[in-house]
């Protein structure tokens, strides 16, 4: 295996691990996900009653813009809902890793789309009792409706956990290096500056003889049994002999991965830890 092949595989392993929605993302996309299907509800809703008055022959002497109006509001609320859907997955994207559930989730808006106009719009073509003027102008206007709503729905640069964790590393080394901070976007940028931040208070906290530059390497407690990971605050520590972590299952990683197991922050007791890990000492 080549040298660039290894970096790539490295790179893989390590995205696919580090970044994480938090809490507060996790919420917003969940509302903004609620609002895309009711949205959608509402232009399947639509489609049932365009469906129904179809067959019941309402349009076959005109009404025609009772027919338009009908189309007009299920591409309304289609094109709604997709927007609501693919600002809720900026929020919390799917990973690449499940290539199904990647597609699926950022193309929900267009799968969607299709559905509520395609049993309306055959109805409408295959209606041989329908009045032709009615048919001519509402197939087309259906058709051209239905063929920007779905494009809208269509994601054609979807986010992913992968990419973000490449933009929230990069734009955490951004800001640990005063560099400009081109890839600290919204979705990412407030993890970068904690990890930047709480990665130079370790590396700050940890520094001796043997390591003048301290280290990026901290402790927390283990999720119990591999257990889904608890929504209550997670601090990560300076070494695994400090007091809390005594009697406790530990693991151990970079800040990164600290926030990566859904940790909120470095301890407050660094002081006491300094002294408890021999850093103070080292320090003296």
């Amino acid at each position: 295996m080549s040298d660039q092949d290894k970096t790539e595989t490295s790179e893989t392993e390590d995205i696919t691990k580090a970044w994480q929605a938090t809490q507060d993302q996790k919420g917003k996309a969940k509302k903004l996900r609620i609002f895309a299907g009711l949205s959608w509800l509402a232009a399947i809703a639509g489609e049932i009653y365009g469906v129904l008055q179809v067959l019941g022959n309402k349009f076959d002497s005109g009404n025609i813009a009772l027919l338009i109006g009908i189309l007009v509001f299920i591409a309304v609320f289609a094109i709604a809902g997709s927007f609501l859907w693919k600002a809720a997955n900026k929020h919390d994207p799917a990973s690449r890793e499940d290539q199904a559930r990647f597609f699926f989730q950022n193309q929900l808006g267009a799968i969607i789309t299709v559905i509520a106009f395609l049993p309306l719009l055959a109805l409408i073509f295959m209606d041989k009792d329908m009045d032709p003027r009615t048919k001519k102008i509402a197939g087309g206007v259906g058709v051209g409706l239905a063929a920007l709503a779905t494009v809208l729905g269509v994601d054609f640069s979807p986010p992913s956990v992968e990419q973000y964790t490449q933009d929230m590393n990069a734009c955490a080394s951004q800001i640990k290096s005063g560099e400009p901070t081109t890839a600290c976007s919204p979705e990412v940028a407030a993890q970068a500056q904690e990890i930047a931040r709480d990665s130079e208070a370790v590396a700050e906290a940890t520094k001796s003889e043997a390591n003048p530059n301290g280290q990026d390497i901290v402790y927390w407690i283990a999720p119990k049994d591999g257990a889904e990971k608890s929504s209550h605050e997670l601090v990560f520590h300076l070494c695994p002999d400090v007091s809390t972590l005594r009697g406790k299952t530990v693991v151990s990683g970079s800040v990164t991965e600290a926030y990566a197991q859904n940790a909120k922050r470095l301890t407050k007791q660094i002081a006491m830890e300094q002294r408890q890990c021999g850093f103070a000492e080292a320090a003296e």
